[in-house]
């Protein structure tokens, strides 16, 4: 397909931790396990999946942000059909922010707290642009102003700490728009917000995304959040990709047990019944990485789950134009 911007192949992102085992000093695992995505040019991709599902592992390997005792082991990168993993660092440095931007889940520690925003916003600019001084202050007031911050001109001079934390996410989206890039990756955007804003800074993602016509792959536990966001979603355990489709489909009929358990726990309150039922959860836990079954990794927790599914791992396969890796599912 000609409008592919993100191809990834592949893609195998370990760590390897100090064991206390007599057996072994070092244990590794693989937090990305052989990952296959695409994602097309201003396509909305959706990524969930339980904390150590490997979903933010895969976006910090998008930007090459791993560091040790990770790695990238295998694997391709393909972005606009060049491999990322190819590139020199200095190469890298002019991808992240330029080409490719993250919004991280905290907007606290992804901002500097001894520079104001507006100067912080205008080193972006600087580094990927050729604007002079005076138009890169007009455009950190345009970026400011369109991610709702009111009195631009004036909190510009402000520094993080007094900024809310809505107004601080705002203010980290400004600045991952500043460069305009083609992709924008939003980790767990709202998980540190009060829930009274979540709502507004998504809609402010996804309006803005659009807005300035790039593709967004948004990384989050929540699929009541991807369902309403959206096209296409992955969904991920333990560290590979279980389920894969349009967000239509796999929420209308999904094909993965895992996928089946996420949706039903998103609530659905009846008026006047809100607190009537409780909502049914998917037993056990996430297994360890480093010790994970034999198997299928979710059939421990799996009500469906057969001989086969303790002793083979299924691969991602093709359904009806959709993928999954389940030997019941589809």
């Amino acid at each position: 397909m000609d409008n592919i911007l993100l191809d990834i192949r592949h893609l195998t992102t370990s760590f390897t931790l100090f064991a206390q085992s007599a057996a072994s000093r070092f244990n590794t695992f693989n937090a990305v396990d052989n990952v296959d995505l695409t994602l097309r040019e201003q396509e909305i991709l959706g990524i969930v999946g339980e904390s150590g599902g490997g979903k933010s592992v895969t976006g910090f390997s998008i930007l090459r942000l791993i560091d040790p005792p990770g790695r990238i082991a295998d694997g391709e990168i393909l972005y606009r059909g060049s491999d990322i993993l190819k590139k020199t660092e200095v190469e890298m440095q002019k991808v992240r922010g330029r080409e490719i931007a993250m919004i991280f889940q905290d907007p606290m520690t992804a901002l500097n707290p001894l520079h104001t925003v507006g100067r912080q916003i205008d080193e972006m600019l600087r580094i990927h642009t050729t604007l002079g001084s005076r138009e890169r202050r007009e455009r950190v007031i345009s970026l400011l102003e369109e991610v709702g911050i009111h009195d631009a001109k004036e909190r510009m001079s402000s520094y993080p700490h007094q900024f809310s934390g809505g107004m601080l996410q705002r203010v980290v989206i400004a600045t991952a728009l500043a460069a305009r890039p083609r992709l924008i990756i939003a980790d767990e955007p709202t998980t540190a917000l009060d829930v009274t804003v979540q709502a507004q800074i998504l809609h402010l993602i996804l309006e803005s995304v659009k807005n300035h016509g790039a593709a967004l792959i948004l990384i989050t536990h929540d699929l009541a959040v991807v369902a309403g966001m959206t096209e296409r979603v992955a969904v991920m355990y333990c560290g590979k990709i279980v389920e894969e489709g349009s967000t239509d489909d796999v929420i209308r009929s999904p094909l993965h047990p895992y996928t089946q358990g996420l949706i039903n726990s998103i609530p659905h309150p009846t008026p006047g019944q809100e607190n009537s039922k409780r909502l049914p959860q998917i037993p056990g836990m996430v297994p360890s990485l480093t010790s994970l079954p034999v198997g299928c990794s979710f059939a421990p927790r799996c009500s469906y789950a057969k001989e086969r599914c303790l002793s083979e791992k299924p691969a991602l396969r093709s359904v009806g134009g959709r993928k999954v890796a389940c030997w019941i599912g589809g």
